[in-house]
């Protein structure tokens, strides 16, 4: 059976801080980067204040200072905005309101390209932006 997103974001994983394998973009090799679970995700999301929005970079950038690294994990990042992008959506078809889920409209814009591989589309997105007024 198909796991739910809600599954994927509560389904405890492997994290924690190890050496950066490899340098790629703005991860040098050997650095100290957190691995981050889904949930450390959803967490961190649901603590950007109303109105305000934070890119990707920085998201990464605060998670890792939170968890005493020095990057995150570009890679396990994208996977687990996604997860919360679609178990937020998730939590809305089951009756949950905006107030109840994490605001991951905050992180992802029409810019992001995890916001292009949601499930739902991008205008719930950009009309979440909007009422908060954030840029599109």
């Amino acid at each position: 059976m198909v796991k739910s997103w809600n599954d994927m974001l509560n389904t405890p994983g492997t994290n924690g801080i190890k050496p950066t394998p490899r340098t790629v973009g703005d991860v040098v090799e050997g650095q100290p980067m957190l691995v981050p679970t889904a949930r450390q995700v959803d967490h961190f999301i649901r603590s950007i204040p109303e109105g305000v929005d934070m890119d990707v970079r920085a998201l990464r950038t605060a998670l890792a200072i939170e968890h005493g690294a020095e990057v995150t994990c570009p890679v396990t990042i994208g996977y687990h905005l996604r997860t919360v992008a679609e178990a937020a959506n998730e939590d809305l078809g089951r009756g949950l309101t905006l107030s109840d889920i994490a605001p991951f409209w905050r992180v992802l814009d029409a810019k992001t390209p995890t916001t292009g591989k949601l499930s739902f589309g991008a205008a719930f997105v950009a009309a979440q932006r909007k009422r908060e007024g954030l840029e599109p």
